[in-house]
């Protein structure tokens, strides 16, 4: 469903009280984002997967009122005639972290910049791993953070499956360590002597 102007809705509930007004306004203001992106890849399968009835159907079940998708050199997406959430798409932007931080849920392929990124931001990240690929280090990459229990990892073929389990029992992620950024010059200080 769209989102109505603000003007729209205070026209059509100007006989309820200003403060529930208010209360309804702030509500619709506050979208609950899906922002997913595939990096500066093509894959289609990942965003054809996220346009099926069935999953744009389960997010908003789960009361998501926007798809946010980042397609890169994919095809441009068959987005639904009426999709029971807002969609927008685009193909690059000079950086994707204020989509990655107004988001609620996280989809990401499996490139290691990507990732790094959305745990760095604490998000509650599925990554989709691209399974058509051969000698596939991202897969790698995805299970092995998955295995550690910083993200969720599945596959196009997957997604609807692992993203109805993800929302109705959200996982006990942990937190990837930050990064300390003295580690490598003290290193490098002790193997040159200059200590």
């Amino acid at each position: 469903m769209p989102l109505l102007p603000r003007g729209a809705l205070r026209g059509a509930l100007a006989a309820l009280p200003s403060s529930l007004l208010a209360c309804l306004e702030t509500h619709q203001l506050m979208a609950k984002v899906v922002f997913a992106t595939v990096g500066t890849t093509q894959f289609d399968g990942l965003v054809d997967a996220l346009l099926s009835d069935e999953v744009m159907a389960l997010l908003a079940e789960h009361g998501y009122t926007e798809l946010r998708l980042q397609v890169g050199h994919g095809t441009e997406p068959r987005i639904p005639a009426s999709p029971p959430l807002q969609v927008e798409w685009y193909r690059f932007k000079d950086g994707l972290s204020a989509d990655m931080a107004e988001s609620a849920l996280l989809i990401s392929h499996a490139g290691a910049g990507s990732i790094l990124e959305g745990l760095r931001l604490g998000k509650l990240l599925l990554v989709v791993v691209n399974d058509q690929l051969m000698h596939n280090h991202q897969q790698e990459l995805a299970h092995a953070l998955a295995e550690q229990r910083h993200l969720v990892a599945t596959t196009p073929g997957q997604l609807r499956d692992e993203l109805q389990r993800l929302l109705e029992r959200p996982p006990a992620l942990l937190p990837y360590p930050e990064v300390d950024p003295t580690i490598f010059p003290r290193f490098l200080t002790g193997v040159l002597g200059l200590v």
